[in-house]
């Protein structure tokens, strides 16, 4: 029997959701009978390749992050939104309250301490959106796995109704929001 191939990423956040994924523990290799990473920060491969499922946390703030995440919807076959980043913009998307150019003025220009004054421009350093968006306002996303981060129970939840061929469902008490 071949192996479901899992893709992850980490786009506009804290890298907390990955985080949270590697605290599945030992429970891990357990997983690792039955998926194969493909482009994941446990080996580091740099672009999303053809797979069963993605796992995408964080919100799109650049154009780099939209680049990625429409590469993983044309090579997951289902593509799963975690944390509250990906799904609804999270703490990146509070910069929305705001215009783009005030928060590079204020960044760049008028915090304390800003040696040379300047707003970054460089051909290296991706172009910023104008306001932050969560990845259903780009591309359709099959499932919502909710949390700040999620529990990693949550994680292992949802990969095992996938494997096994359920619809995958979270009871309440696995989702938290603190």
């Amino acid at each position: 029997m071949s192996k479901v191939r899992v893709a992850t990423t980490s786009l506009a956040g804290c890298f907390g959701c990955h985080m949270s994924f590697l605290d599945m523990d030992e429970r891990i290799v357990g997983l690792l009978e039955h998926v194969e990473f493909s482009r994941s920060p446990i080996n580091d491969i740099k672009h999303c390749e053809p797979c069963d499922i993605g796992l995408v946390e964080g919100a799109l703030c650049n154009a780099d992050n939209v680049h990625v995440l429409r590469e993983f919807r044309e090579n997951c076959k289902i593509l799963i939104a975690v944390g509250a980043c990906a799904i609804n913009g999270g703490v990146p998307a509070m910069r929305n309250h705001f215009s783009l150019q005030e928060c590079l003025e204020e960044a760049f220009l008028d915090e304390i301490g800003v040696d040379n004054p300047h707003i970054p421009n460089d051909v290296e350093i991706p172009l910023l959106l104008s306001k932050v968006h969560p990845l259903h306002e780009v591309v359709k996303v099959d499932y919502y796995l909710p949390g700040c981060p999620p529990p990693a129970d949550a994680f292992v939840k949802i990969l095992t109704d996938l494997l096994e061929g359920r619809e995958p469902a979270l009871p309440k008490n696995m989702l938290h929001y603190d």
